[in-house]
């Protein structure tokens, strides 16, 4: 059901933002999301660690239902922005929640596979979503897109917690037995051992957070806004968010410090990158080449179903003692699948060589993604499962709400948000086809760069560092 909520909001979004008068807001509706996230992972990982999964869980899912319902109604952008956060709470909850789950359900030898069913289950969504959402946005309108999936998350929702009320309440089991530990995974047992901040205290790690969180929305609100007053949020926001972050997320993390720090780093650059271009391909097949909204989505649909082949492919145990290479492999096919978007916005080119450039990126992704959540799993001590895992959606969050707010920042400078519909062709925007690449080269040349902090995952010989 996320994954359905993904994909249908995805296609609904340029058409929401534009009914709403808010294309200059539209990279705020993807990274207020993320923005309000990470208090919530992190809050998540603690409430894990002290009284297991089903509470957090729960809670997520009912506050991510009712962003849903907020956005919907709403009659303005600020309002719908304001349930896109609400949204975020609940989505951040519910994520760290989740690895959690796994982490203590199943043994080291079967996670690889839980990451690929992970995956698989985007692939129907990613084929079925933007054709249904798409159809409801035209027939019905966007709202509907909205409000038909707090019903829909009912079923999945009374499968689901009846088990959970079994296995997923208490503490943790330390180390020495613990069902999810692993082999040779506990504190002190070699380099990269200590994976947590070195801040125990639980209330102090959320503060932390919403210390990047503010931050960063001061931040995203001086990239809106280009005047030169703008420079004293952007000042603040940056004062709050970096040393937060540093003392957030493991030590060594923005180093690329051999082992935990690098898993972290690597699943920011990974998914950040990632979901900050694939943010705008909707918005850019509907305003610069005049696709339908069900079209728009479709062409991103291809990308699921090579994801959950991605991450098949590196559950082969075969491949368990190359998945950095994986991690390398994936991020090379990623960026490459980026930097071809932009070559749609030549009229000469078909369209469906974005489809195509995203089913290669998405089969990327499921080896990346998928091989970072194993490595996170095989150097987590059973009692740091929730704040490890925090840590990695942390950096997902924080580097999605960066990439994506700087690509807004540029859009918008350039005359992505401000563009009028031409009167011929009524679907077609005017917008300077530079507000869009300014938007995917980058985010294809960091992706790219993923490439050589990926050789720094394994921890291997650095005992002495």
């Amino acid at each position: 059901m996320i994954a359905f909520e993904a994909t249908a909001v995805g296609t609904a979004m340029p058409i929401a933002a534009r009914e709403l008068h808010g294309l200059g807001l539209y990279a705020f509706a993807f990274s207020g999301y993320f923005t309000t996230s990470l208090p919530a992972m992190v809050a998540s990982g603690q409430w894990c660690d002290r009284r297991g999964p089903l509470q957090p869980l729960s809670a997520g899912i009912a506050g991510f239902a009712a962003g849903l319902v907020i956005s919907g109604t709403a009659r303005s952008m600020w309002p719908f922005l304001l349930g896109r956060a609400v949204q975020g709470l609940g989505g951040g909850l519910v994520i760290v929640a989740l690895y959690v789950v796994v982490g203590r359900a199943f043994p080291e030898r079967l996670r690889p596979a839980v990451m690929a069913a992970f995956a698989a289950s985007w692939v129907v969504p990613s084929i079925v979503g933007p054709l249904v959402s798409g159809t409801i946005t035209e027939q019905l309108g966007w709202r509907w897109v909205f409000l038909a999936i707090p019903v829909l998350v009912a079923l999945p929702l009374a499968v689901m917690l009846p088990t959970l009320r079994r296995t997923g309440g208490g503490t943790p089991a330390a180390d020495s037995g613990a069902p999810g530990a692993g082999p040779g995974v506990g504190p002190g047992t070699g380099p990269g051992a200590r994976t947590r901040t070195g801040i125990r205290n639980p209330t102090g790690r959320v503060r932390l957070a919403a210390a990047v969180a503010v931050g960063a929305v001061l931040l995203q609100y001086a990239g809106q806004d280009l005047r030169p007053l703008s420079a004293l949020p952007a000042v603040a926001g940056a004062a709050l968010l970096v040393p937060a972050a540093i003392r957030l997320l493991p030590r060594g993390t923005f180093r690329a410090a051999r082992g935990m720090p690098t898993v972290v780093l690597m699943r920011g650059v990974c998914a950040g990158t990632f979901i900050a271009a694939e943010s705008f391909v909707p918005l850019m097949l509907v305003t610069q080449r005049g696709l339908s909204a069900t079209l728009a989505g479709l062409s991103l649909a291809g990308g699921g179903v090579t994801w959950a082949l991605g991450s098949w492919v590196q559950a082969r145990p075969a491949l368990a003692a190359v998945r950095e290479r994986l991690v390398q492999l994936g991020m090379l096919l990623s960026a490459t699948a980026v930097a071809v978007v932009p070559l749609a916005l030549d009229h000469a080119v078909p369209p469906w060589i974005v489809a195509l450039a995203w089913c290669v990126g998405g089969f990327g992704m499921g080896l990346a993604i998928s091989s970072i959540g194993v490595l996170l799993l095989q150097l987590s001590p059973a009692q740091d499962a929730g704040a490890n895992s925090a840590a990695l959606q942390v950096s997902d969050a924080l580097s999605t709400i960066l990439l994506t707010a700087g690509a807004g920042t540029v859009f918008t400078a350039l005359g992505g948000g401000s563009t009028a519909p031409d009167p011929t062709h009524p679907a077609l925007s005017t917008a300077h086809p530079a507000a869009f690449a300014a938007v995917f080269l980058p985010a294809a040349a960091i992706a790219l760069s993923g490439v050589a902090i990926a050789a720094r995952l394994r921890v291997g010989s650095e005992a002495s560092h």
